[in-house]
């Protein structure tokens, strides 16, 4: 079977070295980054990096046996000499869209973006028409979306064994870019991916991130959103860390621990009371790598042009759902009907480069 040639753009901690940070930690099976999944997969071959330190891609070739010549502090460079079938995308929000665009018009056959998206609403816009006019298969680093637990999570609910889904919670919806791109993105999953109707929503650290247009920080943000199938979701900002719950007519299905543990709920008549949510066995699975999945989706729509899981449109969903909670938020929180129009806030920090954990 044909091996695909993959680069990664941006090598820092979820491009090649988090797998560092997590060795022994039960919610996330290893590979994690997104050099260490195509490392991994068979059907991967890395080639290349780029990144505008030389001193962290010297680590990244060392430890994914990518040689000097192929590292490279200017991409428009590595994509045009190393003509790479996947690239990955790991840098910060802001310069996202500009790598993603390019890399679509440059031959690129598949793009795995690292979330958030895009740093505003028009950025998001012109990354889905590039990705479209290419015919690009690309997914966006939310990893839930292949996590084998939500996975059964997400047949449990659609089995109707507990009933019609009503209510989805986001127990804390954190910060909007880091966070609750993974969080809203998981909803969306968990609701097959239905259409928001409207949203509200809400900064608890007010217009102070603000500089005119201009967000100077990944501010927190929660919120209700509402879907035109008529689930409601709830994201709120709570103690509680990365949970999240379904809510249906008969039962509810719960995620605690942020991908750890797992409890199932079924309504129950009990005498003298009407119904009880009664817990019952949780169903097995096999904990594979959501990164090594997310990969394997790729290249599966490489070999068979069939859609990705994810697919850009549902990564402009999700990011639609983040800008529409900071609109509602500049409307002193009234309800923003969607799809949302016209918002011309962009995230812009200029934070110093974070180093990673090599080792």
């Amino acid at each position: 079977m044909k091996t695909y040639r993959a680069a990664v753009i941006g090598c820092s901690r979820m491009g090649a070295f988090i797998d560092n940070e997590v060795p022994d930690y039960e919610a996330i099976k290893l590979p994690y980054s997104h050099a260490a999944g195509y490392f991994a997969e068979e059907r991967t071959d890395l080639v290349a990096c780029a990144d505008l330190r030389p001193e962290v891609m010297e680590h990244f070739g060392n430890r994914y046996n990518v040689p000097k010549a192929n590292q490279y502090t200017d991409y428009r460079d590595m994509l045009e000499k190393e003509q790479p079938d996947i690239v990955s995308v790991a840098t910060q929000p802001e310069h996202r869209a500009e790598i993603v665009i390019y890399a679509a018009a440059h031959g690129v056959k598949a793009i795995y973006a690292e979330k958030a998206m895009a740093a505003s609403m028009d950025e998001a816009a012109a990354m889905v028409s590039a990705v479209e006019e290419n015919n690009v298969a690309f997914n966006l680093g939310t990893n839930r979306r292949w996590h084998t637990g939500f996975d059964k999570m997400k047949e449990i609910i659609d089995s109707g064994e507990i009933g019609k889904l009503r209510t989805l919670i986001i127990y804390s919806n954190g910060t909007l870019f880091n966070s609750a791109s993974h969080h809203i993105d998981l909803i969306l999953r968990l609701n097959s991916d239905a259409s928001a109707s409207w949203i509200t929503g809400y900064l608890p650290q007010g217009d102070s991130v603000f500089e005119g247009d201009e967000l100077r920080a990944d501010p927190s943000g929660g919120g209700t959103i509402q879907f035109e199938n008529g689930v409601t979701a709830h994201a709120l900002l709570t103690p509680r860390s990365s949970e999240w719950e379904a809510i249906c007519d008969g039962g509810t299905v719960t995620c605690w621990n942020n991908g750890w543990q797992w409890h199932l709920r079924k309504g129950q008549d009990v005498p003298g009371w009407r119904t009880c949510q009664i817990p019952e066995t949780f169903p097995s699975f096999e904990h594979t790598s959501s990164t090594a999945n997310l990969i394997k989706d790729l290249v599966h729509a490489l070999d068979t042009g069939e859609p990705t899981r994810g697919g850009v449109r549902c990564a402009y969903a999700s990011t639609e759902l983040i800008f529409g909670i900071i609109e509602s938020h500049l409307h002193n929180g009234a309800r923003i009907e969607l799809p949302l129009k016209d918002s011309k806030v962009r995230l812009q920090r200029n934070p110093s480069a974070r180093q990673p954990r090599v080792e």
